[in-house]
């Protein structure tokens, strides 16, 4: 007695090679959006607008922006809590977007090393 494989499951070489080819054309599509995304600059302000970090898609912080006003010798710490918020939350856009455009190619699937 043989076992059967499920509807598409098995079918020689020819449905490996339509595999194949699916996986690199996935591979091409992740590669494209991935040269998109690094060239994709993300904004984040953090007190009010205060502070403005850009970051790109390689999440490489590549302009900040402090109004003068917000400047207080007396009060560094103010200042750089609203930097570090100001890069994190423009990092944390960049990741999610990342997520998003790698999703909808994979269908769902985590990947690992992927993304």
């Amino acid at each position: 007695m043989r076992a059967r494989l499920p509807q598409g499951m098995g079918g020689g070489m020819g449905n490996m090679n339509q595999m194949i080819k699916q996986a690199q054309k996935m591979q091409d599509e992740m590669t494209k959006v991935q040269e998109e995304l690094a060239l994709k600059e993300y904004k984040a302000t953090a007190g009010g607008g205060m502070v403005e970090a850009t970051v790109n898609g390689k999440r490489q912080v590549v302009a900040l922006n402090i109004k003068p006003e917000v400047i207080d010798p007396e009060d560094a710490e103010i200042l750089q809590d609203m930097i570090i918020g100001a890069v994190n939350e423009a990092i944390k856009l960049a990741e999610e977007d990342n997520e998003a455009r790698m999703s909808s190619i994979t269908g769902g699937l985590n990947i690992p090393g992927l993304m």
